[in-house]
């Protein structure tokens, strides 16, 4: 162990016993900080122990966490820039997403041909038995309407690279997961705000055009960029040009837009006609980016695997804000929310696997499928409460779910690696994440 790890085992040793002490004296000056000192400290102290290096995210979230239920009002404001403003929340959303699709490729969606019954199975069960037994919770428990909709909203979300790192670690059928989870990614915009407005729209105002292209923005543009720039590492000379060309044309319609040209089309258009210019806009942006981003990593080889950090960076300010936001209906059901996340999660995990042996899956396949149907993207559940302006309320669900699926997934993850099955079939190949 190096010394820097024991030094911050040391503080959250120390932190642990202020925040003791600060309990049985009721201090609040001793043990809200010491909570935080000690949370942060388990952090970095955990990377001097290589069996939980990979538990170091989850550490991240309820590090998150804490800071944010004792010191809310540090994590709503920064000088008068809101945190919880829904440009800010795109802005960091995309980020996500995009760090999430540079780890996808799109090899991925050839699993489809080479597995069809099990990329079905899997798609069918990750869009039925979340957001039912989510309904199905939210009728036993009683929360309120907005609550419920958060529940239901993260059931209904695709599935998160999460899926793809627990089929790895328990040596399932990575192949199908992958793929399942790109296809469920793509169909998010149609399956999302449809399951919200049949199961959820007597809880909450869901619009589902609007919500359709909020999930385009804040998923299908970043994940899009990041496919480009996997497509243009083997691109014809020919479709090279051709997109070169297109993000010239986007580079300079972003610019004239900036310099005037949005405001004058305010002027002439409806307001439906404006949404889906800025929606073009968008995705013009995406071929913008992806080109810059792929000249760039394609210098700075390493700016590839430094993305995954930065989605988990963004997950952690996710947490962090919509935790402090929701402080107070934390306070009130918390517990019970957690509890109905468990439930949610384990029943994803019950029903994926069995449902895919009823299909006729094999085990390793049924696994995967397992993972895929448990393990939500909680990412996107944020993104998509935060544009609905509802983050202290239906974004809720998503805090609390998020850290406890990552922490579900590793140990069933490595609950199956310790009991293998037979041999992988031909189809299951290998796939990069």
């Amino acid at each position: 162990m190096r010394p820097l790890d024991r030094i911050w085992l040391g503080l959250a040793a120390l932190g642990g016993v202020a925040f003791a002490a600060g309990l049985v004296v009721s201090s609040p000056a001793v043990w809200q900080p010491a909570a935080v000192v000690a949370s942060v400290g388990l952090v970095f102290g955990l990377g001097g122990f290589p069996a939980l290096r990979g538990y170091r995210f989850t550490a991240w979230i309820l590090a998150a966490v804490v800071a944010a239920m004792i010191y809310p009002n540090a994590f709503l404001k920064w000088g008068d820039l809101d945190l919880r403003n829904r440009w800010v929340i795109l802005l960091v959303i995309q980020a996500v997403m995009f760090g999430m699709g540079t780890q996808m490729s799109l090899r991925d969606f050839a699993g489809v041909v080479r597995a069809p019954r099990g990329v079905l199975v899997g798609i069918v069960c990750h869009f039925s038995v979340m957001p039912l037994v989510g309904l199905s919770l939210t009728k036993i428990f009683h929360f309120e309407p907005e609550i419920a909709a958060g529940i239901i909203l993260i059931g209904s979300c695709s599935s998160g690279l999460a899926s793809n790192v627990m089929a790895y670690l328990a040596k399932s059928n990575l192949g199908l997961s992958v793929t399942v989870t790109a296809i469920t990614t793509m169909i998010a915009p149609l399956m999302t705000p449809l399951l919200m407005k049949v199961l959820a729209g007597t809880l909450v105002d869901v619009q589902f055009s609007k919500l359709m292209i909020e999930i385009v923005k804040q998923v299908i543009v970043p994940i899009g960029a990041a496919l480009l720039h996997d497509y243009l590492k083997t691109a014809p000379a020919g479709h090279r040009r051709r997109i070169l060309l297109l993000a010239a044309f986007g580079g300079a319609w972003l610019v004239a837009m900036a310099l005037g040209g949005w405001a004058n089309l305010e002027t002439r258009l409806s307001a439906v006609a404006l949404t889906w210019v800025g929606l073009g806009g968008f995705l013009l942006g995406a071929v913008v980016f992806g080109v810059v981003y792929h000249f760039i990593a394609s210098r700075w080889v390493q700016l590839d695997r430094g993305m995954p950090v930065a989605s988990m960076a963004g997950i952690v300010y996710f947490t962090t804000v919509t935790t402090a936001a929701g402080r107070d209906n934390l306070l009130k059901i918390g517990g019970l929310l957690f509890l109905a996340s468990a439930l949610h999660n384990a029943a994803g995990y019950f029903f994926g696997y069995w449902l895919s042996r009823g299909a006729g899956l094999d085990k390793n396949s049924a696994r995967s499928v397992a993972f895929e149907v448990g393990l939500q993207n909680g990412g996107m559940a944020s993104g998509l409460a935060g544009s609905m302006g509802k983050l202290a309320t239906v974004g809720l669900a998503a805090a609390i779910f998020s850290p406890w699926m990552n922490i579900s997934g590793s140990v069933l993850a490595n609950y199956w690696k310790r009991k293998p099955v037979e041999p992988r079939r031909a189809n299951d190949q290998p796939v990069n994440l």
